[in-house]
């Protein structure tokens, strides 16, 4: 089954009734301490130029974007498609607000480290073999945050906000996830690129 599936959410329970709009967190507070530490390891590896940190966080929180993205648009989709109205809603409900913390987080992470690593391995220098392909990677990844950023994030507090109100409305849901599930696909997809031209960087 396509993703486009699961995107048909709406209000209704499968009985007739009315579901009840589920008990909603826009922002879970409890991740911002982890989200906080996670940054601010991020900045002490910077100040420090410690290398293996930022070859650590590059590579975890890179992988990490790259496996969340594939597994929304791939797997998340397509069983979102099989689930009742009132079982995505509860879904949605419970997942979407850790995507609010997750994805910018791991796009901070990746883009920090990966830059702090280029520059101090003089990888940004037009002299360096591979620098093409360096500019090639950063190009990928720029889109990929921007998509993240300005498309997936938005899409996914807007969700939030229409599961939180007294009367959340279907169609208007139904759109807002197919963006989501779609865009997490495609930068999925572009991650593969990135990873491919960092395998060439590394050979």
């Amino acid at each position: 089954m396509s993703v486009e599936a699961p995107i048909g959410m709406g209000v209704a329970s499968d009985r007739g009734g009315t579901a009840a709009p589920p008990s909603i967190s826009i922002v879970p507070l409890r991740g911002l301490p982890i989200v906080g530490v996670a940054l601010a390891l991020l900045v002490g590896a910077i100040a420090g130029n410690w290398l293996w940190a930022l070859d650590f966080f590059h590579v975890v929180a890179g992988g990490l974007w790259t496996g969340i993205d594939l597994f929304v648009g791939l797997v998340i989709g397509p069983i979102l498609g099989r689930l009742s109205i009132a079982a995505r809603m509860e879904f949605s409900a419970r997942f979407m607000p850790k995507m609010v913390l997750i994805m910018p987080t791991l796009v901070t992470l990746t883009l920090g480290s990966g830059f702090q690593l280029a520059r101090h391995l003089g990888n940004l220098s037009p002299a360096y073999t591979y620098h093409g392909w360096l500019v090639a990677s950063f190009v990928v990844v720029g889109v990929m945050a921007v998509i993240a950023l300005g498309v997936l994030e938005p899409a996914n507090i807007a969700v939030l906000f229409e599961l939180k109100s007294p009367h959340p409305r279907g169609d208007v849901i139904g759109r807002l996830m197919k963006r989501f599930v779609y865009t997490a696909a495609i930068t999925g997809l572009m991650q593969v690129a990135t990873l491919v031209i960092m395998s060439r960087l590394a050979s």
